[in-house]
């Protein structure tokens, strides 16, 4: 026996990395093990956990030998998942997150599909949102099924804690990688679908909790800015090209005064997006303020993107003391929306 878990091979490795989540990591944890499905061993991965959540493991681990406890010493998210994913014996790998509830027969529709369809290395699923009691906020999460390929290289259709994916699959591309800090994920389902056929199962199969302060601004930057680096890797894998991104060994600083090829003009570009945060808006001399790293890419931003750049832009109109013309700024700031750019000339928000 391995620290209690039977020697056979589970059909099924759930991973769920967590990190002080004594609110409702016994919740998500007993979600898995009333799983109509029992074939499975669930790995939770504590990430240098200093509240409850070490006893409450300890006690979970104690009433099912199907649970094994991994430690960590705050690795951070990335590193659980490879620890999860290294020590997983099951050719098929479901992933959960500590503050989410899997539906009863999450595992066994998922299973039942993977089974059917051997061509497929990654299944997403649905799923319907709660708030930090658990109560229905009224809106699922349902990405559709549909044309995923094209969907994948614009932005990421799966939501985390539904997927289901090939052991075999995700080592042979790597796992996740830390280079693509907050974007991890979407680069992982952009290198699995290199090797194999991606889907989603059209129906719920979590309950995704939402709950406490909310993302901050520089997350979601840093979120956007590994989005934009994933797809460029994909692109240049899909063009036949090595992976320019086998050189990152951890996340690009993007004031970086020397970038690598690959991040160089990624870089240019959020050092502007940045000034969405009028703290930073405020202190940049005009000197380092580029417009034209958001005029020369305007064809290929994202929605996200344009909104920092609007943001960037009106923080930069805010300034009195600004040596760059107004009407520059006015005429990108057009470019990037006319629409929202006349509401704001007309005194809206």
């Amino acid at each position: 026996m391995r620290d209690g878990v039977p020697p056979e091979q589970p059909e099924v490795s759930v991973i769920m990395p967590v990190r002080d989540g004594e609110r409702w990591v016994a919740e998500a944890i007993r979600s898995v093990r009333d799983q109509t499905f029992a074939d499975f061993e669930l790995l939770v991965i504590d990430d240098g956990s200093v509240d409850a959540t070490p006893a409450i493991l300890a006690e979970a681990a104690a009433a099912d030998p199907r649970l094994v406890i991994l430690q960590q010493r705050r690795d951070g998210l990335v590193a659980g998942l490879n620890r999860g994913l290294e020590a997983a014996r099951a050719m098929l790998i479901a992933r959960l997150d500590a503050d989410d509830i899997a539906l009863p027969d999450r595992l066994a529709r998922q299973v039942d599909y993977m089974e059917q369809h051997p061509e497929v290395v990654l299944l997403g699923g649905w799923a319907t949102v709660i708030d930090e009691n658990g109560q229905p906020k009224g809106r699922d999460m349902r990405p559709s099924p549909d044309g995923l390929r094209a969907t994948l290289m614009k932005k990421s259709p799966f939501i985390h804690p539904t997927v289901m994916f090939r052991a075999e699959a995700a080592r042979r591309v790597g796992g996740y990688h830390a280079a693509f800090e907050a974007g991890e994920d979407y680069d992982f389902w952009l290198r699995l679908a290199d090797v194999g056929e991606v889907a989603i199962l059209p129906e719920l199969s979590i309950r995704y909790r939402e709950h406490g302060g909310s993302v901050t601004r520089t997350r979601q930057l840093r979120q956007i800015y590994s989005a934009r680096l994933a797809k460029l890797a994909a692109a240049a894998r899909r063009a036949g090209q090595p992976d320019p991104s086998t050189a990152l060994t951890a996340p690009p600083d993007w004031h970086d005064p020397a970038p690598g090829r690959f991040e160089r003009d990624s870089s240019r570009l959020f050092r502007i997006l940045e000034l969405a945060d009028p703290i930073i808006a405020a202190a940049t001399p005009a000197s380092a303020i580029d417009l034209d790293a958001i005029a020369s890419q305007l064809r290929n931003l994202t929605a996200g993107e344009r909104k920092f750049a609007r943001a960037a832009i009106q923080n930069l109109l805010r300034r009195e003391d600004l040596t760059i013309p107004r009407a520059a700024l006015w005429g990108l700031l057009l470019r990037l929306g006319p629409l929202k750019a006349a509401k704001l000339l007309l005194g809206g928000k």
